[in-house]
């Protein structure tokens, strides 16, 4: 079976984000991308069960700038098979990307699409959900541990309350959890190898989707700074501001 896993291109998470000075966003010019960490963890997956034989095939999707394909090369590195670049230039939120993998998912027919729960960027945790409802699958999210048991995935999800397990049938979606793996490093024979393997392109339109952006970002602040501490004398000084200045009992 074939395994999908799109990869992002995300600001590198040692990178200190600064936002523009008028507001419209962060600084991307000059600053270190890197994949998304999520998606490290969902391709070191979709590699695993390729090795454990339960994949013939692992392939990586990017939707962006021209510049993904350095994320799609990456992914390459680490033991894809193949790649897949949607080129678009501009903004694009989750439903556009969730409809943009469910044409690929029509087109290329794999068996599971593994998703990072999140990017830390926009940190939206809605593409796979949104694509598991496109598809009509079944989805198992926040992932730490996965088990293929015949036709279906015996699945480990990390929940408020612990840990749950499920089983879901084949075809699913899977959104990863930091703790279901660890990254290999790419090699540098593989970094070779991954300049010769294939990366297809596409455009939204020619897969049949709208780019166009139905949230507009308003404005984007810095967090404000946090306030120096107060030192109290005693307790009854310390339940008087609780109550009187904080208002919290």
């Amino acid at each position: 079976m074939k395994v999908l896993v799109p990869v992002k291109r995300v600001i590198d998470y040692n990178v200190k984000v600064r936002v523009k000075a008028d507001q419209t966003g962060v600084e991307l010019a000059n600053v270190k991308m890197s994949m998304n960490p999520f998606d490290e963890i969902s391709i070191e997956e979709a590699i695993r069960l390729k090795e454990a034989g339960h994949a013939e095939e692992v392939i990586a999707v990017s939707v962006g700038v021209q510049q993904c394909q350095e994320t799609i090369r990456t992914a390459l590195a680490m033991g894809a098979d193949r790649g897949i670049h949607v080129v678009h230039d501009g903004d694009i939120e989750p439903l556009v990307v969730a409809k943009i993998l469910k044409e690929l998912v029509d087109k290329e027919g794999p068996s599971i699409v593994i998703v990072g729960k999140q990017a830390i960027d926009d940190d939206s945790n809605q593409t796979g959900q949104m694509l598991a409802a496109l598809l009509g699958w079944g989805q198992a999210t926040f992932v730490s541990k996965v088990e293929i048991e015949g036709d279906s995935i015996k699945a480990t999800r990390e929940v408020d309350g612990g840990l749950e397990t499920i089983s879901v049938m084949l075809p699913a979606v899977l959104t990863t959890d930091l703790r279901l793996n660890e990254p290999r490093y790419a090699s540098l024979p593989n970094i070779m190898k991954a300049k010769k393997k294939p990366i297809e392109q596409f455009t939204p339109v020619e897969l049949g989707v709208d780019p166009s952006c139905r949230i507009e970002i308003l404005k984007v602040a810095e967090p404000p700074t946090r306030e120096a501490g107060v030192k109290v004398s005693d307790v009854g000084e310390l339940v008087d501001k609780l109550r009187n200045t904080a208002k919290v009992i």
